[in-house]
C-alpha cells in the first residue's frame, strides 16, 4: 500500500485502469452456462421449462437460462446485442426472422455443424434454409421442431353445432350467433371475432382470390383485383352483415371467444391450449372456401425453431449450444409439444405415429397448413407488412377505399424495400467526411484542451496540503462513478453520431462506411418528419401542460387540512407506480368501441359512442389520455413537496396585508414553486417527448395508418421494422439537439436555478 501511495496520482489511475481490463478479459472464459431466448405462449414456456431442467439435470455442470420476450422486443433485443457482439447463445423464433438475421449475419449457418443423419430425420419444413449472398449459396440457419405459425377456424362446439365449409355458409352461420341479448344496441355476442386488421390475419382471404403478396424474385405482388375483393369481404362481414365487431384486436377477440361472446375465431395452434384450459370445447377446422373462386384462404404456414448466435467461435462453448439445439429440436422434445399443444411436428418418426394421425385437432391442423403458403424468410417481407397494415387500417377506418388500397400499399412497399436496401449503394462524399472528421478532431482537441487548463493543471499547481490531498481523493472517489458514466453515457453516444454519419443498414451492418451528413439530408428533406415533429410538439406542450396543471392543483387540494390525506396521496400517486407498459394496454381496452368502459360511460350519459382507435384524432387523443393519466402524479408530488417547504409565516404576512386566496396563490405560492417546478417541468418535456411506450401500445404502433406517430416511434419503427440504422441515429441526433437545445435555453429563460423570486 506504501508504494502504491508513493506514485504519482496519474500512474495510480492508470494502474487501475489496468487492473479493471485484466479483470473483464478474464471472463472470456465459458461459465458452463447457456441462454435461450424465445418468444413462447405461457403454455409453451411449461413445456420448454420440463424439457430443459430434464436436459440440466442428466448434464451436471451446466445451466440454461429461459427468458422469454415479446415477439417484436426479441427481435430488436436480439440485433442489437448480436451485432455488440453479445446475445443469448439460442434463439427462437419464427422462421421469417431468419432471412433478416442471416443477412446481417447475426446468426451462423448450421451446415457442417448438424450432422446429416439428424438433418435427414426433418420433414423439409423443418429445416429452414437461406441465401444470404455471400456467395454459398442456400445454407441452414435454422432447425425447426414445429410447424405452428399457421391460422385455422376455431369453432366453439357448444354453440356451432355445423362447421361451415363455404364463406356464404360462415357468414349465416355467424349470423345465426350474432345476439344483442339485453337490447341495448349493442351485440352480447358476435358470431366472428378475429384480428382482422393486422395483414397477417387478413391475408388468407387474399389469397382466396388468388393473391399473393410477392413473387418469386421477392418483389411485391399487390396492386391486383384479389386485395380489393379481400377487403370488401371483410367490410360486408363486418358493415353489411354485422358478424364482427366495429374493432377487434388480438386481445379483445382472444378474451371474448374464451368468455363464450363469440361462437368462432380465426387463431393459430398458440392458441388452442389455452381455449381448452379455458373450458371452451373447441373444434379446428380449415378456413372455409370462397365461395365465388372456389379456393381455400391461405394462410401463411411458417416453422418455429432455434438458431445459433454468430459470435460463438468454436470450442467446448459452441459444443454445448450445439447439444442443446440437437436435444430441443429432436422426437422426445417434439414429442412433447405436440401432446401438450397440438402443434404439427416437423421430425419424421413423430409425425408418423399413430396417436397423432388418430388426433382430430391435428388432422385438421395439418389439412389448414396444406393449403397454406409458405411464409417468406427474405428481409422484403418485413417491408411488405409495414406497406400492408396503414392501408388495411385505412380501409377498415373508411379514410381509404378498397379499390385504392393495392395501389397504396404496393407503392408504400416498393419505397420500404428501397429504403431497407440503401446502404448497398450510399457512397460518401469524401468531402463532407472529411469535414465531419476535422469537426470532430477539433471537438476532441477542444475538450482535452479545456480538461487539461481547468482542471488538472489547476491541481498539480496546486500547493502541497490539506486542501491538495482532499482534492486527490474527492477524484478517487468519482473516478469509479466517472468510468461508469463514460461506459453507459459517453461510449454509446459517441458511437451513435458514428452510426448517423454512415450508410449502416440490414445489407452493410458488418461493412458499413462513413457517408458524411447524407442521413442528415435525409431527414431534413423528408416531408413526414416535419409532420410527425409538429404533432410531436403539440403531444409534448399538451401533456405536460396538463401534467403540471392537474398536479399542481391537487398538491394544492391535498396540503390541505383533509381527512384520509395520506389515503388520498396513496391512490393518486398510484397510475404513477403502476407499470408503464400495464397501464398503457388498460387504456387501449377502456377504450375499445363496444365493449371498453369510457364508451359504457358515454352511453350511460346519453352521449353516442366513440371508435377512439379507428381515427387519427381520436386515437391521439386516447393516447394523450392515457398519458395525462400516467404523467400527473410525478408533478403533484414535486409540488406538494415544494409546498411544504413554504413558510407558513409568508402566508400569514399576506394575509395581514389584505390578501385574498387568488392573490396569495399568485404573488406568494406560485413565485415560490417555480424554482422546484422550472426543472421538474423540463424533465417532463424531456420525458413526454420521447415517450415510446404509451403511444406505441395504444396505438398498436402507429394505428391507424402511421398517423399517431411521434418522433421517437418514427425513429423505432426506421431501425427495428426497415433496418435503417444510419437514418435512424441521424433522426435520434435531431432529436437530442432539438431537446438539447431547448433545455438549455429554457432553463436560461426562467433562472429557475437562480434560487430566488423575481
Amino acid at each position: 500500500m506504501s508504494v502504491l501511495r508513493s506514485l504519482p496520482f496519474w500512474r495510480r489511475l492508470l494502474l487501475l485502469l489496468a487492473v479493471i481490463g485484466i479483470s473483464a478479459c478474464g471472463k472470456d472464459a465459458w461459465d458452463g452456462s447457456l441462454t435461450v431466448w424465445h418468444q413462447m405462449t405461457p403454455q409453451e414456456r411449461e413445456v420448454l421449462r420440463l424439457a430443459v431442467a430434464d436436459y440440466t439435470d442428466s448434464h451436471p455442470g451446466l445451466r440454461v437460462d429461459l427468458l422469454y420476450k415479446e415477439t417484436e422486443e426479441l427481435r430488436s433485443a436480439y440485433q442489437a446485442a448480436a451485432i455488440a457482439g453479445a446475445g443469448p447463445e439460442l434463439i427462437f423464433g419464427p422462421a421469417d426472422q431468419v432471412g433478416p438475421f442471416a443477412s446481417m449475419g447475426v446468426i451462423q449457418p448450421l451446415d457442417g455443424l448438424i450432422d446429416s443423419a439428424t438433418v435427414a430425420s426433418f420433414d423439409p419444413k423443418g429445416v429452414v434454409r437461406y441465401d444470404s449472398g455471400a456467395g454459398r449459396g442456400e445454407r441452414i440457419y435454422q432447425l425447426a421442431p414445429m410447424v405452428g405459425n399457421h391460422l385455422a377456424l376455431v369453432v366453439n362446439r357448444d354453440l356451432v353445432s355445423r362447421i361451415p365449409q363455404t364463406m356464404d355458409e360462415l357468414i349465416q352461420t355467424a349470423k345465426d350467433l350474432t345476439r344483442d341479448e339485453n337490447g341495448d344496441g349493442r351485440p352480447d355476442r358476435y358470431g366472428l371475432v378475429w384480428n382482422y386488421s393486422e395483414p397477417y390475419f387478413f391475408i388468407p382471404f387474399f389469397g382466396g382470390y388468388g393473391g399473393r403478396v410477392m413473387d418469386s424474385d421477392a418483389h411485391p405482388t399487390l396492386a391486383v383485383d384479389a386485395m380489393q375483393k379481400a377487403l370488401e369481404l371483410v367490410l360486408k362481414m363486418r358493415d353489411e352483415a354485422g358478424i364482427i365487431p366495429r374493432e377487434c384486436d388480438y386481445n379483445i377477440a382472444d378474451t371474448m371467444f374464451k368468455e363464450g361472446r363469440a361462437g368462432m375465431i380465426i387463431n393459430g395452434p398458440w392458441s388452442w391450449s389455452g381455449y381448452r384450459e379455458a373450458g371452451v370445447p373447441i373444434a379446428i377446422a380449415r378456413i372455409p372456401r370462397i365461395d365465388a373462386t372456389g379456393l381455400w384462404p391461405t394462410p401463411m404456414v411458417s416453422p418455429k425453431g432455434y438458431s445459433l448466435n454468430s459470435n460463438l467461435p468454436a470450442g467446448p462453448h459452441r459444443d454445448a449450444a450445439l447439444a442443446l439445439l440437437r436435444y430441443l429440436t429432436g422426437p422426445e422434445v417434439q414429442e412433447r409439444f405436440t401432446r401438450a399443444l397440438g402443434v404439427i411436428p416437423t421430425n419424421r418418426s413423430v409425425a408418423a405415429a399413430d396417436w397423432v394421425k388418430r388426433d382430430p385437432a391435428l388432422r385438421a391442423s395439418m389439412a389448414q397448413a396444406a393449403v397454406g403458403v409458405p411464409m417468406p424468410i427474405v428481409p422484403e417481407m418485413r417491408a411488405i407488412w409495414d406497406a400492408m397494415r396503414p392501408v388495411v387500417q385505412g380501409v377498415m377506418g373508411g379514410s381509404i377505399r378498397a379499390a385504392d388500397a393495392g395501389a397504396a400499399m404496393q407503392l408504400a412497399a416498393e419505397q420500404g424495400i428501397g429504403e431497407m436496401r440503401e446502404g448497398e449503394s450510399e457512397g460518401g462524399s469524401r468531402t463532407a467526411v472529411g469535414a465531419v472528421l476535422l469537426l470532430t478532431a477539433i471537438a476532441l482537441c477542444a475538450g482535452v484542451y479545456l480538461t487539461v487548463t481547468r482542471f488538472l493543471l489547476p491541481l498539480l499547481r496546486m500547493p502541497p496540503g490539506r486542501e491538495r490531498e482532499t482534492t486527490r481523493f474527492a477524484l478517487w472517489m468519482i473516478a469509479p462513478a466517472s468510468l461508469a458514466l463514460l461506459a453507459v453515457v459517453a461510449y454509446p453516444f459517441a458511437y451513435n453520431v458514428l452510426i448517423s454519419l454512415s450508410n449502416m443498414s440490414m445489407t452493410s451492418i458488418r461493412n458499413w462506411h462513413l457517408v458524411g451528413l447524407l442521413q442528415y439530408q435525409k431527414v431534413f428533406a423528408d416531408p413526414m418528419f416535419y409532420r410527425v415533429l409538429l404533432r410531436t410538439v403539440v403531444w409534448t406542450l399538451g401533456n405536460v401542460t396538463l401534467h403540471v396543471v392537474i398536479g399542481v392543483f391537487l398538491a394544492l387540494v391535498i396540503q390541505q387540512d383533509l381527512f384520509g390525506k395520506r389515503l388520498y396521496k396513496g391512490l393518486l400517486i398510484l397510475p404513477w407506480a403502476v407499470p408503464q407498459y400495464i397501464t398503457a394496454l388498460t387504456w387501449r381496452g377502456e377504450f375499445n368501441a363496444e365493449y371498453g368502459a369510457v364508451n359504457l360511460i358515454l352511453q350511460h350519459l346519453g352521449i353516442s359512442p366513440v371508435a377512439w382507435l379507428s381515427g387519427e384524432g381520436t386515437t391521439f387523443a386516447a393516447c394523450l389520455i392515457a398519458n395525462v393519466w400516467l404523467g400527473f402524479p410525478f408533478m403533484m408530488m414535486i409540488a406538494l413537496g415544494a409546498l411544504q417547504s413554504i413558510p407558513r409565516d409568508l402566508y400569514e404576512a399576506a394575509r395581514i396585508d389584505g390578501a385574498g386566496p387568488w392573490e396569495r396563490l399568485i404573488h406568494v405560492t406560485i413565485p415560490l414553486l417555480k424554482p422546484v417546478m422550472v426543472p421538474a417541468i423540463t424533465l417532463g418535456i424531456v420525458w413526454t417527448f420521447n415517450n415510446l411506450n404509451v403511444v406505441w401500445l395504444i396505438s398498436n404502433g402507429g394505428e391507424p395508418s402511421n398517423q399517431t406517430h411521434i418522433l421517437v416511434t418514427y425513429v423505432y419503427k426506421a431501425a427495428f421494422n426497415l433496418y435503417r440504422y444510419g437514418y435512424a441515429a441521424a433522426l435520434s441526433m435531431v432529436i437530442f439537439g432539438i431537446l438539447a437545445g431547448f433545455s438549455v435555453s429554457f432553463l436560461n429563460r426562467s433562472r429557475a436555478d437562480e434560487g430566488s423570486v423575481r
